[in-house]
């Protein structure tokens, strides 16, 4: 059985990127997305909302679904995110940036959540 993983080049390029960085939050990242697209998580709003407390910094390495509602800001470093899931976290005043942005702005990933 052939193991396969992302045919999307720029998922490729963000996966060797965040394991050349040799930490240890970032390298965890890239082994998530390695999986197969079936294989990766679905997070909703209302599940987010649960898990983080105001002002957190967060990475999520699945697709952030729009099914719930934030109440408080956090930074959010996202993979794929719904249209819905951006409008709600925009109203609620989340930062929202790509992982390529997250990890130029946190290259050491000091105090960063991974919610998968």
């Amino acid at each position: 059985m052939k193991v396969t993983g992302p045919s999307n080049y720029h998922t490729r390029v963000l996966i060797r990127k965040l394991w050349k960085t040799k930490i240890k939050i970032w390298r965890a990242v890239s082994k998530i997305l390695q999986k197969p697209r079936r294989n990766l998580a679905e997070i909703n709003l209302m599940r987010l909302n649960k898990l983080t407390q105001k002002g957190d910094i967060v990475v999520i390495p699945a697709k952030v679904l729009g099914i719930g509602n934030m109440d408080h800001e956090i930074t959010a470093g996202v993979f794929k995110i719904s249209k819905l899931a951006y409008a709600k976290m925009k109203k609620a005043n989340c930062n929202i940036m790509s992982l390529e942005e997250l990890l130029e702005k946190y290259p050491f990933g000091s105090g960063i959540k991974i919610i998968k």
